[in-house]
């Protein structure tokens, strides 16, 4: 990459112009399923700056997308910049900016990220740089599970809002990942026939659905032990999880059911029904075992994906994160489940997942330095530049 363009689209890149949007982005709530207001909140600063704007349904009407693009009019390749509007289901905390450090709900994940290919984009058209293809921002809401299912990106894809590679902003600034596990976040409900009672008036043999659980727990932990042999050189290995467990209302009444909730991930694509059937399986033994009933809600999030590390887009990033940085990253995997897993399994196209070193993604202290969001929004336009001139 020639040293001298790639210092001039990197001081192109201005950290008070991110820095507005950003703290305009994350000054709006925007829990799943409500991202319209941020959403025409990001449609009126792109319009301010001059770029012509798409606004998809894409089956969300409820806050229909945001989609524009840079097109230098000459063949080349196209890179698209993916990012979700909507945050987790957790109480909003308003944005502020502190010893250049943005905090606020969506700072990391992912409101920050959003920004940064906002003036990536900034940065590309005020020099001119992008000389060969084109960019493609979409942005979309559905994103975080279990509120969201995903359908406003799936309906973008099908409408053909789709690059050649695409770049996703999410909070993982190393390793760069060519491969990601698939996921599926499961609810299981474990219940007995009859009423709440004392536990002294409860009748002989009545099932404990709360001992139920905790046996169930016992399983799945010893299901994670097994699956550890399952492992992939960049995705890491098959894993099971129980992140919540809840039953009965009051210490001494026995309850009628018992709630547990939890992930299910692996390395392999294309075994989400072999995941399922095992899953099923355990359960119903856990049903015939305890004599309770056992209800499952397998919500699948995405399969299991894995990149070359020859494909072209990896070999652009790298040159431009060397541009940027003066390195390029160590290859690895993706710990957690992201839009790009839906873009290799629908699109078919290469996706990198590549964002700020945030942190506090998914509680109540989200923050990402501002040098962070500057960093990525120049390895974005680097990136394009090395992307499209092909």
């Amino acid at each position: 990459m020639d040293t001298s363009l790639a210092n001039a689209v990197k001081a192109a890149v201005s950290p008070q112009r991110l820095t507005d949007t950003a703290l305009a982005l994350v000054a709006i709530p925007s829990p799943t399923r409500s991202a319209g207001p941020v959403a025409d909140e990001l449609a009126r600063i792109l319009t301010a700056d001059g770029f012509e704007l798409e606004r998809p349904v894409a089956d969300w009407p409820e806050a229909p997308a945001v989609v524009t693009r840079l097109d230098s009019g000459s063949p080349g390749r196209i890179l698209q910049f993916d990012g979700h509007l909507d945050t987790v289901h957790l109480p909003f905390i308003p944005a502020r900016l502190e010893d250049g450090v943005l905090y606020g709900s969506g700072a990391s994940d992912m409101k920050g990220g959003v920004a940064a290919c906002v003036e990536a984009l900034r940065a590309l058209r005020e020099t001119g740089a992008l000389t060969n293809g084109q960019v493609l921002l979409t942005t979309h809401d559905h994103h975080e599970g279990p509120w969201g299912d995903r359908r406003q990106l799936k309906a973008l894809i099908r409408e053909g809002y789709v690059g050649d590679g695409v770049l996703l902003p999410e909070y993982l600034a190393t390793p760069l990942p060519v491969a990601g596990r698939g996921q599926v976040i499961f609810e299981v409900r474990v219940r007995r026939v009859g009423e709440p009672v004392h536990e002294v008036l409860q009748p002989p043999g009545t099932p404990n659905v709360l001992m139920a659980g905790a046996e169930l727990a016992l399983r799945l932990r010893a299901l994670h032990e097994r699956l550890q042999r399952h492992t992939h050189a960049h995705a890491g290995a098959d894993s099971c999880f129980v992140g919540r467990l809840s039953s009965g209302e009051i210490y001494n009444q026995v309850p009628v059911e018992c709630m547990l909730n939890g992930t299910r991930r692996w390395v392999q694509a294309g075994t989400v029904e072999a995941v399922r059937a095992e899953f099923e399986q355990l359960l119903a033994e856990l049903a015939r075992d305890t004599g309770t009933q056992v209800e499952l809600d397998f919500s699948i999030s995405g399969d299991a994906f894995a990149i070359s590390p020859a494909d072209p887009l990896v070999a652009a990033f790298q040159t431009a994160h060397q541009a940027a940085t003066g390195a390029p990253l160590p290859l690895g995997g993706k710990p957690f489940m992201d839009d790009g897993n839906t873009f290799v399994a629908l699109a078919g196209i290469p996706a990198l997942t590549h964002g700020p070193a945030a942190t506090g993604a998914h509680t109540l202290d989200e923050r990402v330095s501002l040098d962070e969001l500057v960093r990525v929004a120049q390895v974005y336009a680097l990136t394009a530049l090395a992307y499209c001139a092909a």
